[in-house]
């Protein structure tokens, strides 16, 4: 049967991608009250950590940055084509506090300091500096910087997390850790052990006793008590309080491999919560064809397999990611955008993309291809003209960053995408 052709969508702004930049253009376009249509796959935000990174790494060395202001301060005159050269301290600020202000009104409340990286424990037991962090893993920091006596506690069958080798590589630094593996008997039951499904369990209390019940024998002289990042997918703070009033010590949350449950966290926040803002979102849709209308806007075709819904937006910023979001393809001449057909800045044949060492620490110049824009975020040509007036770019698919390397993720996209959304609200033809 033929389907029903809908009436077009009009906006101001039409944003192609949701992942972390997607996602933050389109909370800080409808805070400003500007008609938004979102579009794209939500995949990624499952492999988030949950960690908000701003700038951890210097790049082409392995120096860890504890003051990241002072270390964006240094990027900015070492590598003045860095898109953090684009947005200032002040923008960098506001974004981050929109971001964890709309999250905390969502249930997923974060913490951090003003002026520092905060040092978080990771999966495999090293030191990770970040700039804000799930309100579920703070008592970890805490207990990290005091070194206090500390129990890290797994889950047998749950894979990818081990509190014993945990322990072992902290304890030469932190000698007060002791590692517990504990059975769930309801896990156990309901058969092979998953994070998504323990995370559920703990949202109603006898799943919380439960919990307890397995890790006090264990507890010792304990000061607290580290846990896989498991503790509900909503109402994590809830539950953490009610864990630690059960065992009489704080309770934190451990970061896990990806897929992570704090991704699932992420993702169910602003699929629930971006709609209430006003944003028109067609998650799990993709661009099918493009097209310009005489007087300049845009008009895009959506849909999940095929067209199924037509957007004409006035404005259209592009946060499609690298090479995973499928915004940058790969092939035998060289590294293309995939949408617009923009330039894309890149080494100058393939023989020069990777290192012969996988890790240097100076990485590898394919890191750093991507779309090159003006200081308005519009993606230009080789002239340096904008391609259009009225495309800007954001995120990972801007040129000249390695955001992997230099631990900078959420900071580059939150950021690029303030500063896309301030200078198209301020755009005048």
């Amino acid at each position: 049967m033929e389907k029903t052709k809908t009436e077009p969508i009009e906006c101001r702004l039409m944003v192609i991608g949701a992942g972390m930049a997607g996602m933050a253009a389109a909370l800080f376009a409808a805070r400003r009250g500007i008609a938004t249509v979102q579009a794209g796959l939500t995949g990624e935000t499952l492999y988030a950590s949950g960690l908000f990174d701003l700038y951890g790494v210097s790049p082409g060395t392995r120096m860890l940055i504890d003051d990241p202001w002072q270390g964006l301060k240094r990027l900015r005159q070492d590598h003045p084509r860095h898109p953090f050269g684009l947005v200032s301290d002040h923008q960098i600020r506001s974004a981050m506090d929109l971001l964890t202000r709309f999250l905390d009104e969502a249930g997923h409340p974060y913490r951090g300091y003003p002026d520092q990286n905060a040092r978080v424990i990771t999966p495999v037991g090293t030191i990770k500096r970040t700039f804000r962090v799930p309100a579920t893993m703070w008592a970890g920091v805490t207990a990290l910087e005091t070194k206090a006596p500390c129990l890290i506690v797994d889950v047998k069958g749950l894979r990818g997390f081990s509190a014993k080798q945990i322990v072992s590589t902290l304890k030469p630094s932190w000698p007060d850790l002791t590692a517990a593996s504990i059975d769930l008997p309801r896990e156990n039951r309901m058969g092979p052990k998953y994070a998504e499904h323990i995370a559920r369990g703990l949202e109603v209390e006898a799943g919380r006793r439960e919990l307890a019940e397995a890790i006090a024998p264990h507890l010792g002289q304990a000061k607290a008590v580290g846990l896989p990042a498991i503790l509900a997918i909503h109402g994590t703070e809830t539950v953490r309080k009610a864990l630690g009033q059960m065992l009489g010590v704080p309770v934190f949350e451990i970061p896990t491999m990806p897929p992570a449950i704090s991704g699932i966290r992420l993702k169910e926040a602003f699929d629930a919560h971006m709609p209430a803002l006003g944003v028109n979102t067609f998650y799990q849709h993709t661009v099918h064809a493009i097209s310009r209308l005489k007087d300049g806007r845009f008009v895009l075709e959506i849909g999940r397999t095929e067209p199924e819904t037509t957007v004409v937006a006035e404005h259209v910023l592009l946060a499609t990611g690298r090479f995973l979001g499928k915004g940058l393809v790969a092939g035998r001449q060289g590294i293309g955008e995939s949408l617009f057909d923009l330039p894309v800045s890149q080494p100058e044949n393939r023989g020069c993309w990777h290192r012969e060492t996988f890790l240097d620490p100076r990485g590898h110049a394919i890191n750093l291809a991507g779309v090159e824009t003006d200081d308005r975020f519009r993606p230009v040509t080789a002239d340096g003209r904008p391609v259009y007036d009225n495309l800007y770019a954001a995120g990972s698919i801007l040129a000249h960053q390695d955001w992997i390397r230099t631990k900078s993720g959420t900071g580059l996209a939150v950021a690029t995408a303030y500063g896309a959304i301030e200078a198209m609200d301020s755009f005048h033809p």
